[in-house]
């Protein structure tokens, strides 16, 4: 059976089929870097993540592009109490995410673009909106018409007369439409944006606001909207049609909904083949985990309690695009999951390295789990990414490698091995568990992301916060990666 998806467009689980039947364009809704990233962005990463390998797994290609957004009014918000300006708050975010990353095992993206680096497309792209009349100017801002695309509505399955407005007061006040979302908008942030997202020790809201970063562009100086910027980007760095497109669940409506109107009013073509909806995760039974809420666990706490593979556990132990709970219970139950699966493994490993293991001792009921555990994880990865039948399909093999030793003294070598190297591909290389394999454990730091951090590096030097140039540099320390400030500039070598 081939791998069939639940597209959120059309509802259906339906046969994936990419354009190219060689390779797959991914695009993952990156964070806005105002805020540590929480746990419920984790059950995204490592969802996607988890996608990723298993489309190399079946032989694709993947080119997986995730963006960061670090242009928005809650990054300002927090000027003051993370840095002095919208850049260099944004700087330290981005900074701490890439740490998170890396310690959460994630494939590596093939980039990670940010916003303020794609201006120039993102402007682009208005313009072609403009001049095919999907869009029109308002006091220096630009506006897309909803009502010039057919079709919008229906991946949130609305009625153009029936949603609320978008945007601001001032914003409604010069649409055509109500449910018309800004391009494009005049002038800075408004020191009133700031209030609802602003922490103790920020600096005063019209300080901050200050510090917002603004862009020349035809119709005048000003900043871009927020849906935008992911349509530039994926098109920029993938394709005008890429295969996957995944987000959370709460970006249905209007980001994503907004994405697919834009892109394909810009290039004429389909957006994304198939949209994946990673459902939220909840930090109770009512409320969805949160930065806005405050009921979240830091990445960083949660691997620094539990460790990655509890972590990771706990998050594929419910399928993306079921809802998920975080609570003591849940992590106790996933820590119990992995402690259990990695002693199995290790006893297997035991096995099968002892003298006691022989070439001619046959267990057919350990062969055969073996196979069952091969098309039973197939069969679940290849049903919408299934990570918790996944998980199942493995318990159920360490069981039966527990079951063998526990038998006999005289092991079954061949079929220990084939168990170990199944456990190895799959809890390894496709989870991305610490089960013995390399393709399990590279935790190294690519080196796009050194240099990613070495240019946030420079700007915080250039900008005289040498305190937080410090920080950085020996955050890449800690990651093993050795930076040397020479007259040419920083240079770097992994230790």
């Amino acid at each position: 059976m081939g791998l069939r998806v639940t597209n959120s467009l059309t509802g259906e689980h339906e046969s994936f089929e990419p354009a190219d039947p060689d390779s797959v364009l991914l695009y993952y809704c990156g964070l806005t870097t105002s805020d540590p990233a929480h746990l419920g962005h984790a059950r995204g990463w490592v969802h996607v993540d988890v996608m990723h390998r298993w489309l190399e797994w079946l032989g694709y290609d993947v080119r997986h592009v995730e963006n960061l957004t670090d242009l928005n009014e809650k990054i300002v918000a927090r000027v003051g109490e993370n840095g002095d300006s919208e850049a260099t708050v944004a700087a330290s975010y981005v900074g701490d995410i890439i740490r998170d990353m890396r310690s959460l095992n994630l494939r590596r993206a093939a980039v990670y673009p940010r916003v303020s680096e794609h201006i120039p497309e993102i402007i682009e792209m208005i313009e072609q909106l403009l001049e095919t009349g999907h869009a029109y100017e308002a006091n220096g801002s630009v506006y897309f018409d909803v009502t010039s695309f057919e079709g919008y509505g229906r991946l949130s399955n609305q009625d153009i007369g029936e949603m609320d407005p978008q945007g601001t007061a001032a914003e409604r006040s010069e649409k055509h439409n109500p449910a018309d979302f800004a391009l494009w908008k005049a002038g800075g942030v408004d020191p009133e944006a700031l209030t609802d997202h602003r922490h103790e020790g920020a600096a005063p809201p019209a300080q901050a606001a200050e510090t917002a970063e603004t862009f020349d562009a035809p119709w005048g100086v000003g900043r871009p909207g927020w849906h935008i910027e992911c349509s530039a980007m994926s098109t920029t760095h993938l394709d005008d049609t890429i295969d996957i497109h995944v987000g959370g669940q709460d970006l249905v409506f209007p980001h994503h909904e907004n994405e697919i109107a834009q892109s394909e009013a810009a290039t004429g073509d389909t957006f994304v083949r198939y949209w994946l909806h990673v459902r939220l995760l909840q930090a109770s039974d009512e409320e969805k985990m949160s930065s806005s809420l405050g009921n979240f666990e830091t990445v960083a706490e949660a691997v620094d309690s539990y460790g990655v593979d509890v972590v990771r556990t706990f998050l594929l132990s419910t399928a993306y695009s079921n809802p998920a709970t975080y609570s003591e219970a849940t992590v106790d139950e996933a820590e119990t999951r992995w402690h259990r699966l990695e002693r199995g493994y290790d006893r297997a490993v035991a096995a099968a390295d002892s003298a006691d293991a022989h070439s001619k001792v046959e267990d057919e009921q350990l062969r055969t789990a073996v196979a069952n555990t091969r098309s039973a994880f197939e069969a679940a990865m290849n049903n919408d990414f299934n990570t918790r039948k996944g998980l199942t399909a493995l318990r159920e093999l360490v069981a039966a490698t527990n079951s063998h030793v526990d038998a006999t003294d005289s092991y079954d070598y061949r079929g220990l091995r084939r168990a170990i190297e199944t456990l190895e591909e799959f809890g390894g290389g496709v989870l991305g568990l610490s089960l013995g394999t390399p393709d399990g454990g590279d935790v190294s730091v690519a080196e796009e992301l050194v240099e990613l951090v070495l240019s946030v590096r420079e700007r915080e030097r250039a900008a005289g916060n040498y305190d937080r140039a410090d920080r950085l540099r020996a955050d890449l320390e800690a990651l093993g990666v050795e930076v040397q400030d020479t007259a040419d500039g920083a240079e770097y070598r992994f230790e």
